[in-house]
């Protein structure tokens, strides 16, 4: 059974009380935050503040996805306000492998997000630091966009490079995930699975129940 990680890009900001309450009566484990500054992507979106709120809310795990330019500026406010899982771009910052190090000082699970352009390759050196993969299959930055099938390769990439050298993070989609395009990556390897449009359109443990048992 994949972690299912629900978005709160797409929640209805006015009824996310109710919607975490039922979330928490589902098998979702995570809730996916979304951290954007503006820069590395266009939009603006949810920060330390909404992430502090949360932690006294719900007693899922809060997965933060941060997608800001320079993320040291963020890490250390994020992690304080009780992000457990924190993941960033490598490419967004100078020092990515001193970055990893400083989020499991802090005490929290540290991830790296692989933009559709980026390969694996890329970051190879992170890969045995890091306790989630992040496989962005969509471009980051907006919901709703199309699952960009050539992304479940990656996946599998993913997968094949943790088992033949022995490292042990989770694999993680995000982007145009459903119960056809969730199969697919799950039978890729992918164990951690983002969902937005998908949950919060329509009745959101059916959702949830549908992802939970791919």
């Amino acid at each position: 059974m994949p972690i299912i990680s629900p978005s709160l890009l797409a929640a209805d900001l006015f009824q996310i009380g109710q919607q975490i309450k039922t979330i928490e009566q589902t098998d979702a484990r995570y809730l996916h935050v979304d951290i954007m500054d503006g820069h590395y992507v266009p939009n603006i979106n949810f920060g330390d503040k909404i992430v502090g709120e949360l932690k006294q809310h719900t007693d899922l795990t809060l997965d933060c996805h941060i997608m800001v330019d320079r993320p040291e500026q963020v890490i250390v406010d994020v992690a304080a306000a009780g992000g457990d899982l924190l993941t960033f771009h490598p490419e967004t910052s100078q020092h990515p492998y001193r970055l990893i190090q400083e989020i499991h000082r802090l005490g929290k699970k540290a991830g790296i997000a692989f933009d559709p352009g980026i390969a694996l390759d890329t970051y190879a050196d992170l890969l045995p630091l890091v306790d989630q993969v992040l496989v962005m299959t969509v471009s980051p930055g907006f919901g709703g966009q199309h699952f960009l099938a050539p992304m479940v390769d990656k996946v599998a990439a993913a997968k094949q490079i943790r088992d033949d050298r022995g490292y042990h993070y989770d694999i993680e989609v995000d982007g145009g995930v459903n119960a056809t395009t969730g199969q697919q990556c799950v039978a890729a390897g992918a164990n951690v699975l983002v969902a937005g449009s998908y949950v919060f359109k329509g009745d959101i443990s059916a959702n949830i129940k549908s992802l939970a048992v791919l």
